[in-house]
């Protein structure tokens, strides 16, 4: 991996670059419609970022994002609805559309792609669509500086950082961006604007690394009052807390919008639905969930998750049981945009700290 610096002034001629290439998506600050506040005395920022497409865009309206943005990166390799139509067909998909470029994925960003990547890459089967998206994307992430009240990848020992997985990585610093290029898509990029790019110096990356160490005390020392426990419990308490009392409690504030698992990062439940169109018929992929009453509901009516407190609890046990065994790690990235979308106000911190109580401690 190589890192330079890339001046601020020389940040939309990256850009441009990149977008005479791609279809690139850059960061812009909007404002939130659900504001956080925090109970333990931390000034968090409460503003979002959105991703939005740079052709046409104001140089002025982009900017770097210090967080994750609204938008799960899934968007962007499964739509939430699409024709699929000759899907298992031999032929390959268009590739009409120039390849993406996303700009502002985080490390939790990142550690997602690799839950997505072993659904619609892993197997017998790959997913053609998903493949020729995410094979042909330029991935350009950026290190958090801050952080909101429901982020919490640390729990999860997830840095608010990147290292691996990208094209490129943004680091800020004070006058300008230390540039990670990691990929030969990226090194051949860079290769073309090595007028604006300059080897990083050993005072630059300790400034960065000085930087990555504060945020990671700084999110460390927020959590401690969550008290999230570790990953390596995870499936241990989800699995004891089968019984558990609490997702009927929590299930009684959830009313079905299906906002948790359409925001969040890792899931990746699909539909398969027929639609006549003219005089035949197309097959379309639509976004499921498995907190939505009718996604296990199988021929002839029966569903084995017919109430709400157990499809809650199959959540959670598909990604911290199934996905700890089949993959090795746990299906969630600590991103937080489910407490920010869930109008029941269901906490998936306090959720796991409740599991973790009724194993570990003694019964009041």
């Amino acid at each position: 991996m190589e890192t330079y610096f890339l001046k601020q002034e020389d940040l939309q001629r990256f850009y441009q670059r990149i977008a005479s290439e791609f279809q690139l998506f850059l960061p812009v600050k909007v404002n939130s419609p659900v504001k956080l506040g925090c109970e333990h005395g931390f000034n968090l920022p409460t503003e979002d970022y959105s991703l939005k497409e740079y052709s046409g865009m104001d140089a002025q309206n982009n900017c770097f994002n210090e967080y994750r943005c609204i938008e799960p990166v899934r968007q962007f390799f499964t739509h939430f609805k699409e024709e699929v139509t000759g899907y298992f067909s031999q032929q390959e998909p268009s590739t009409s559309q120039r390849p993406l470029a996303i700009c502002g994925l985080k490390n939790c960003d990142l550690f997602a792609l690799k839950i997505l990547d072993y659904v619609f890459l892993g197997g017998n089967e790959p997913d053609p669509v998903y493949k020729q998206r995410r094979e042909s994307a330029l991935i350009i992430s950026g290190d958090c500086p801050s952080f909101k009240e429901s982020c919490f990848c640390r729990a999860f020992e997830i840095n608010p950082f990147s290292e691996e997985g990208f094209d490129f990585n943004l680091s800020a610093l004070n006058n300008g961006y230390l540039l990670d290029v990691s990929s030969p898509k990226a090194k051949a990029i860079a290769g073309a604007l090595g007028e604006i790019l300059n080897p990083a110096s050993f005072g630059q990356l300790s400034g960065r690394q000085a930087k990555r160490d504060l945020a990671v005390r700084r999110l460390e020392e927020h959590l401690q009052y969550h008290k999230i426990p570790p990953k390596e419990v995870l499936k241990e308490i989800v699995l004891s807390g089968f019984n558990s009392l609490l997702w009927q409690e929590q299930a009684r504030t959830c009313v079905e919008c299906g906002g948790c698992i359409f925001i969040c990062d890792t899931c990746h439940c699909f539909l398969l639905a027929d639609e006549p169109q003219g005089g035949n018929y197309q097959r379309l992929r639509l976004w499921d969930g498995c907190l939505l009453k009718n996604f296990s509901r199988v021929a002839g009516g029966a569903n084995p998750l017919k109430l709400r407190y157990m499809r809650l609890r199959n959540r959670y046990l598909k990604k911290f049981d199934f996905f700890v065994d089949n993959l090795g790690i746990q299906a969630c990235c600590g991103c937080g945009r489910c407490i920010e979308a869930c109008p029941g106000k269901i906490d998936i911190r306090a959720i796991l700290k409740r599991l973790y109580d009724e194993k570990h401690l003694p019964a009041a």
